[in-house]
């Protein structure tokens, strides 16, 4: 018998069909300043604008992102490329307010901080020691270094807002949470 889900008190046994075809496509996550966002997540994890819009009515902007696979093309049309962004998995939405930048004491709560909450996003990379090494050229802030704690072989840095970013090998983790 196929694989269909981990059983835990709480999932249901079979998906509704009304759900069929539902994916997750965006986590948001807001800025305060969308350039040093844009270049640290450009940059350091090579992800692509895939598309900007702005709302000068409510005045915010929001920026889709992701790490395209070698080939990969979105639409050259923006109201394409909208649509096609729009049915993807594995997007981060960057939203800006307006103003924010420009107010020196202003910070967004990363959500580890106490009260807890949202916890991090995560990026898996095809070589840990690799993304490490190119991470500490990098000069990135660290929660927690690959060899630290006692999950070893999990890093967790943080971007620009302070947000923080889980770095994983998945052939590095069959035996995780195993005893």
């Amino acid at each position: 018998m196929a694989f269909d889900t981990e059983r835990e008190p709480g999932i249901v046994e079979h998906p509704p069909a009304e759900t069929r075809g539902f994916r997750l496509n965006h986590c948001m996550l807001r800025v305060k300043d969308p350039e040093r966002s844009l270049a640290y997540y450009s940059h350091v994890f090579g992800m692509r604008l895939l598309r900007k819009l702005d709302f000068p009515e409510m005045q915010f902007s929001l920026y889709f992102l992701a790490r395209l696979d070698e080939g990969e093309q979105p639409p050259e049309d923006t109201a394409e490329r909208t649509v096609w962004t729009f049915s993807q998995r594995g997007i981060l939405e960057l939203t800006h307010n307006w103003g924010t930048e420009d107010k020196d004491a202003f910070s967004y709560h990363d959500g580890n901080a106490e009260p807890q909450g949202f916890g991090h996003i995560c990026f898996s990379v095809p070589d840990l020691d690799a993304a490490i090494r190119w991470l500490d050229d990098n000069q990135v802030t660290y929660v927690k270094r690959p060899e630290q704690g006692k999950m070893r072989d999990v890093a967790f840095v943080k971007d620009p807002d302070g947000y923080w970013i889980e770095i994983i090998e998945a052939a590095r983790l069959g035996r995780l949470g195993q005893p």
